[in-house]
């Protein structure tokens, strides 16, 4: 699939019904300068996830020499699945949604990804988010493959009890295609524990009794010690790794955070435990900076007291929009995508940024960071602290055992840092950097599974 083409359905249409109502209605002058600002949007959304993601997958594809038939063959997902989901509301009439799950290789194993509740969900989002999860898997060395769902819906218009209907109704529609060893959901944006609980029962109503089939439970169900923290806990063991390759430590630098929900607030804490200095932090509530370092506890405090991070009497306040250029050694975005892009990558002052969001810098901030000498560890790798211990969960569910929640951290720590040296070792190899190293260990390890299993044949 060329980049040209890969985009999102929904904002194509909209931008198409933009471009329209400006060629009818506006005059010549502004409709040039309004339909310019259309196809930069269009430009923007169109360098998208999915457009990096295979963009990053065709030069390790390159740097690896693949045969060009085993690179279409990687990139095509194993199967799509569409699906109408139609359910009573509570006040009795009838809704419909379509949910989608995109499988995208089981070569290393059963395929795993999250299911996400959105109204943007799409079969090309979709199908991203499932081909970075067969790399993210393949980089950590977990026995996955890559696999994405989601209902496109608004959660916050629904009551619990729908919630639970569309979900019930989503599994009964996708239950034979999922499975123990052959697909495993999770939570992801707008789903929780509760909703894996859901899957899991009406899936076992099928199946029998099953909590391997999905991740993400809630403890009383099977779910594992140490999952809530898994992703931060990830973030702070793969910056230790970096660190220490530049012979530094998390307790001689300074820290700013994007987003403190839950992979932020918990990278916060355990940079601040470990002597780090986290200068400032961010959220959609507001912004707070103290130069000599916020007492992270005592702000997580105070958002469970007041939901914000505003009025916090440890520091000052400040514009969130100044804090990806606020002066540090260390960057961590923890938020949405896209954060840091050509506008705003020459004002970055961090000597390292850490992705723990989901593609947050967008490849011409990318470029223009790396030869400014700034270190990037990629998302693929520095966020995958929650797959890996969804993993953990897996293991524990099928032995019907469950560890303690040192057990699950030292783990952890053992599959980061060592997914961080077989990094540097693709660096080395290939001459390039920690993103390249990232991308082409995992599309390495997913193409030779690939080749031995005779793809051919």
């Amino acid at each position: 699939m060329t980049e040209a083409f890969i985009h999102s359905h929904s904002h194509s249409q909209k931008l198409i019904h933009s471009f329209i109502h400006i060629l009818l209605f506006k005059s010549p002058i502004s409709g040039f300068s309004s339909l310019l600002t259309c196809f930069e949007s269009f430009r923007i959304i169109v360098m998208n996830a999915l457009a990096a993601t295979s963009r990053n997958f065709r030069n390790a594809a390159r740097i690896l020499g693949l045969d060009s038939k085993l690179e279409r063959s990687l990139l095509i997902p194993f199967r799509e699945i569409k699906v109408e989901c139609t359910i009573p509301k509570d006040d009795g009439s009838l809704v419909s949604y379509v949910g989608f799950r995109v499988q995208h290789d089981n070569a290393r194993g059963p395929m795993k990804g999250g299911i996400r509740y959105h109204p943007e969900v799409d079969p090309d989002e979709v199908n991203a988010l499932a081909q970075l999860m067969t790399w993210k898997t393949a980089v950590a060395d977990i026995p996955y493959g890559g696999a994405k769902g989601g209902i496109g819906c608004s959660p916050k218009e629904l009551s619990n009890s729908e919630l639970e209907r569309l979900t019930r109704v989503f599994t009964q529609k996708i239950h034979d295609l999922i499975g123990i060893h052959t697909d495993i959901p999770a939570p992801d944006m707008g789903t929780n524990a509760q909703t894996m609980a859901w899957i899991l029962d009406e899936y076992s109503k099928f199946h029998g009794h099953s909590p391997a089939v999905v991740t993400g439970k809630p403890i009383d169900l099977g779910g594992s010690l140490g999952r809530e923290a898994a992703t931060g806990r990830g973030v702070v063991y793969a910056t230790e790794a970096l660190l220490a390759e530049h012979g530094q430590a998390i307790r001689d630098l300074t820290f700013v955070i994007q987003g403190f929900g839950n992979v932020g607030s918990w990278a916060a804490r355990l940079i601040h435990e470990r002597g780090g200095k986290v200068i400032a932090v961010s959220d959609i509530t507001g912004a707070v900076k103290n130069a000599d370092g916020i007492d992270i506890h005592k702000l997580l405090a105070h958002k469970d007291k007041t939901g914000s991070l505003k009025d916090f009497d440890g520091g000052d306040s400040m514009e969130p929009s100044e804090l990806l250029a606020h002066e540090c050694d260390v960057l961590i975005p923890c938020a949405l995508g896209g954060v840091l892009k050509r506008e705003n990558a020459a004002d970055v002052k961090a000597k390292f940024i850490i992705e723990a969001a989901n593609h947050p810098t967008d490849p011409e901030a990318d470029e223009i960071l790396s030869k400014r000498g700034v270190t990037i560890l990629p998302d693929i790798y520095a966020n995958s602290g929650g797959v890996t211990v969804s993993y953990f969960e897996w293991v524990q569910n099928i032995q019907g055992f469950m560890w303690e929640e040192d057990k699950v951290n030292n783990e952890l720590r053992r599959y980061m840092i060592r997914a961080f040296h077989n990094i540097k070792g693709m660096c080395q190899t290939h001459n390039c950097n920690l993103r390249m190293g990232a991308f082409t260990l995992g599309v390495n390890r997913v193409a030779r599974a690939t080749t031995l299993r005779g793809w051919e044949a």
